[in-house]
């Protein structure tokens, strides 16, 4: 996301969705899979459309303001927002211990912010997409486990990827007003294959196959990956202070899922 630079945030995300969408279909040609619509479909799929297009826009928009370790680690606690929306919209007993995790989590982004030396409005407008990110990633992943188990795994993700692109298009066409360089293409293209129609979708049919406290725990490590990443290829070194508060909220979210 940081490569596909000088691309604005709605444009990263509407032509990220768009490609992994159109990667989709070509999974679900291969696989045999009708993408037609049924009756009524279109009306389920709007509004998880939108809630997909929220969850990448806030994502992709708080790197603009904020570190990679302070997006990627605010973002993943949405497993917190799903153990608690899951208790609220589901019906899912919600144990008293998991309020320790919560507590854990919400300590390590009090050190995430708190102890950060260059702590700025900037960084905290950034933190607070992140945020809105991990609110929304949160029911995602509900509607996810609630509405995705009812349909063809790639018949279900190419709706809410096309909607979710066609949502953000509008925007995304008005704020291109030079040539971007090809890497920028490039990596809007990558994204769209690699961590949208492999990871995303992986990530959906795993919520179908496994409990979500597993898919959650694997899924958070993103945190660790991103921030290394960050650090071997943009030379972003996180600070102490992030670190610490990584691992803090890290913890947080294991204990929330795993109590």
């Amino acid at each position: 996301m940081r490569l596909a630079a000088p691309l604005s945030p709605w444009a990263i995300t509407s032509f990220r969705l768009l490609l992994g969408s159109a990667f989709v279909a070509l999974f679900a040609g291969l696989a045999g899979q009708d993408l037609r619509l049924r009756e009524g479909e279109l009306a389920r799929f709007l509004y998880i459309g939108a809630i997909t297009a929220l969850h990448f826009l806030s994502f992709v928009a708080s790197l603009s303001f904020t570190t990679i370790a302070h997006s990627l680690t605010l973002t993943y606690t949405a497993p917190v927002f799903v153990t608690l929306l899951s208790h609220l919209l589901l019906q899912e007993t919600l144990s008293p211990r998991k309020y320790v995790g919560i507590l854990t989590v919400i300590l390590g982004i009090l050190v995430l912010s708190g102890f950060e030396p260059k702590m700025s409005w900037r960084m905290l407008i950034g933190d607070c997409l992140a945020l809105v990110s991990a609110l929304s990633f949160g029911f995602y992943s509900i509607c996810g486990r609630s509405t995705g188990k009812g349909y063809p795994l790639f018949h279900y993700t190419f709706w809410i990827y096309l909607l979710a692109g066609l949502f953000t298009l509008p925007p995304a066409l008005l704020t291109i007003k030079d040539s971007p360089p090809p890497l920028s293409w490039l990596a809007v293209v990558l994204l769209g294959f690699f961590p949208l129609a492999l990871g995303h979708t992986l990530y959906n049919a795993s919520l179908r196959l496994l409990h979500p406290t597993y898919v959650n725990i694997i899924a958070s490590q993103e945190v660790t990956g991103g921030i290394l990443l960050g650090w071997l290829v943009l030379n972003e070194l996180p600070s102490c202070g992030s670190i610490i508060g990584c691992l803090i909220t890290i913890l947080g979210i294991t204990l929330t899922i795993l109590l």
